[in-house]
């Protein structure tokens, strides 16, 4: 198989995972890319060098991402036309000219913004990080430190202002939130009424974004794929959090914000992270295990430690590979299975 034959071979497993994850629109044009790739097309011009670019750093959504740049900056109205996210109803299968004219076009910025990494900071992942806190608080009651590591802008380090709304009126979360979670929790629920108390939160990326800045808010919406409105409205009530909440986040690696953590005395410091895992080397995922090995060795009851995760793992080595929460604390260092959830995060479904 050629290089260009491999890169068009991933485009088309995103174009499938595109449609498995509710978006026909990213899988029609997808798979159009793919086409015009081997008709050496406008698609093949943008994509040309990129050909032996690993399969994890999603290089099909890094375009995709870009061309909606330009349609959210109204630069591509004629693809506009059928993009949900600025208005557009058009049909499907009308779109692909309009996309082609756009990397004609544009063939240059598409180019440069290709080396840019994907900036999901996906809101329903929350749901992951609201019921491990929720299990959490139930059995260590106190205050939580909230470390995420892969934080992009930073948004779900303010997950505790958001809103996850149950059957009967029930739920977690300030009722009155912009970020409400509707349908994000199945199975066995987390308890509700152990109080969570947030008193840091801050994190990490090597790319971080700022969500508070109109650049920021216009790279965070253009990854959100356009016609998927449910998670175009999570973005944007929890870009509103984000203008009230303040947190951190540094531009370094996993491994730098680790080494540097240290336990708080009277907390219980959680680490955080949610399908970035992959992203890492393995150098790197070695270092950032290590060091939690090594803060969980001093944890005491009044200074606690949690590694909270929502990674594609298998539960076993023959069993396929599943988005999985999984919760590890210390004192004690147990290990928990505590639930699955889809790649986007809702609904979860507890254990």
């Amino acid at each position: 198989m050629t290089d260009a034959a491999r890169m068009v071979a991933r485009i088309r497993w995103q174009a499938e995972a595109c449609r498995e994850l509710g978006s026909p629109l990213y899988e029609r044009l997808l798979h159009c890319v793919a086409d015009d790739v081997l008709a050496g097309g406008p698609a093949a011009d943008v994509l040309a060098g990129h050909e032996n670019d690993p399969g994890p750093s999603a290089l099909a959504l890094r375009l995709m991402g870009a061309v909606h740049r330009l349609v959210l900056e109204r630069r591509a109205p004629g693809l506009a036309l059928f993009y949900p996210s600025v208005g557009g109803a058009g049909e499907i299968d009308e779109a692909w000219p309009a996309l082609r004219g756009v990397l004609a076009v544009h063939r240059d910025e598409l180019r440069s913004r290709l080396d840019q990494p994907p900036q999901t900071n996906e809101v329903g992942r929350a749901a992951a990080l609201i019921g491990g806190l929720c299990r959490l608080v139930a059995h260590r009651p106190g205050p939580v430190r909230l470390v995420e590591i892969g934080a992009s802008a930073g948004l779900n380090l303010r997950a505790d202002r958001f809103r996850v709304a149950l059957p009967g009126g029930r739920g977690v979360g300030p009722a009155d939130s912009p970020v409400v979670l509707d349908g994000a929790w199945e199975g066995s629920l987390p308890p509700l009424d152990g109080p969570l108390e947030v008193v840091e939160r801050f994190g990490c990326d090597t790319s971080p974004v700022d969500p508070t800045s109109e650049d920021g808010r216009l790279a965070l919406t253009s990854y959100v794929w356009p016609d998927q409105r449910a998670r175009l409205e999570r973005l944007r009530g929890a870009l509103t959090v984000a203008a009230r909440v303040p947190a951190v986040v540094t531009r370094e690696s996993a491994g730098d914000l680790v080494r540097r953590l240290e336990l708080v005395p009277g907390t219980t410091t959680v680490l955080w992270h949610s399908v970035m895992w992959q992203y890492l080397e393995e150098g790197e995922r070695t270092e950032v295990l290590s060091r939690i090995d090594d803060l969980g060795a001093q944890s005491r009851d009044g200074s606690a430690l949690a590694h909270l995760q929502l990674e594609p793992r298998r539960r076993t080595p023959s069993a396929d590979i599943e988005v999985l929460v999984v919760m590890r604390t210390w004192p004690g260092g147990e290990e928990r299975l505590l639930g699955r959830a889809p790649p986007h995060g809702v609904p979860t479904t507890w254990e």
